[in-house]
């Protein structure tokens, strides 16, 4: 591809936003030509984001409003935020990846009680596509509005692909999963404060995760049919990180056959031999799987790692944003974590 991709890049100041900015500085077609942020607005890039003040895009001025002329807009900002603005870039002719929730889920319904919010846009929600692409690759090349999957979704419907595709009906589907403090993200919690947080792990939404509802409508999707999901998150003292492990109720089956197979050609999806390490993935773009099947309980047990900012939030919007425009779709993305 020799044109290079015009990208704003709205609400640059948070985890995803960085991560963002950091992944799109070193991407071969791509110019970041304005960052939009009301609160840092007339600031250098350089001076808000110091991490990214050695990169090409340290004099980028940030902007109350887009104004500059572009080809695709990534959104970093609140659930709320990012409802109102997608349908007015929208109706500009421009295309979008948005990593907030706001139009992940097909049923409208759901936001008021997940979210805490109406939806206004429920119209868009039919023409919104889901970016996994490990699972709706042909419907992202050609969508105008992505709706980037949740950290913990991508690694759970990752982590279930190879029996979806299979056909195999799952039974008791149980997911227990484990992620750093980013996943927070950047606003001060008490709870996520350092004293608070060091040496200590908790679960948290135990009873009600707004990560549920999407999970089971996508599983619905690929599979046909109702699924339940039993969901327990827990976050622990690292900054980045995320690893899944999820219990599906099943007839004997060569799992790590499956797997293998189902994720043969994937460029981003790893199966492994051993147990994954948030080491491994940090960093990174990669999703690492290790499956197993548990003869004693009829249980296939599937642990899958990513980096919550990065295959779980930011990396894969550019793999979606590769998709979308006809490149490689691992073009510029990470592949190798720095160790130790």
């Amino acid at each position: 591809m020799e044109q290079t991709l015009k990208v704003c890049v709205f609400g640059p100041t948070g985890y995803t936003g960085i991560e963002l900015l950091r992944v799109l500085s070193d991407h071969p077609y791509v110019k970041v030509v304005q960052v939009v942020s009301r609160t840092s607005a007339g600031k250098r890039l350089g001076e808000v984001i110091p991490s990214l003040g050695s990169t090409p895009l340290a004099d980028l001025v940030l902007s109350g409003d887009a104004e500059e002329d572009f080809d695709i807009a990534f959104l970093c900002l609140p659930h709320d935020v990012s409802l109102e603005t997608v349908p007015d870039l929208l109706s500009r002719g421009k295309r979008v990846i948005d990593l907030s929730g706001a139009y992940r889920i097909k049923d409208h319904r759901v936001y008021e009680e997940f979210y805490g919010f109406i939806h206004t846009h429920p119209e868009l929600l039919k023409e919104a596509v889901y970016g996994l692409p490990e699972a709706f690759r042909r419907e992202v090349s050609t969508a105008d509005l992505v709706a980037n999957p949740g950290c913990y979704p991508t690694a759970v419907i990752l982590g279930l692909l190879p029996f979806l595709r299979e056909g195999i009906l799952p039974g008791k589907i149980t997911v227990h999963a484990l992620s750093g403090v980013s996943g927070a993200g950047r606003s001060p919690k008490q709870h996520f404060h350092f004293p608070e947080m060091e040496g200590n792990f908790f679960a948290y939404s135990v009873e009600k995760h707004r990560h549920t509802p999407e999970m089971e409508e996508v599983l619905k999707i690929l599979l046909g049919k109702e699924v339940r999901v039993r969901f327990t998150p827990t976050v622990v003292p690292a900054s980045r990180g995320l690893i899944a492990t999820v219990y599906v109720e099943t007839e004997p089956i060569n799992v790590k056959e499956l797997f293998t197979e189902t994720f043969r050609e994937e460029p981003l999806v790893k199966v492994l031999d051993t147990p994954p390490m948030t080491r491994w993935v940090i960093g990174t773009s990669l999703c690492l799987v290790y499956p197993f099947y548990d003869e004693r309980t009829s249980t296939a047990v599937v642990l899958s790692a990513i980096d919550n900012l990065g295959k779980g939030a930011s990396h894969q919007a550019v793999q979606n944003m590769n998709l979308m425009f006809g490149l490689e779709e691992a073009e510029g993305l990470i592949t190798a974590s720095p160790f130790p």
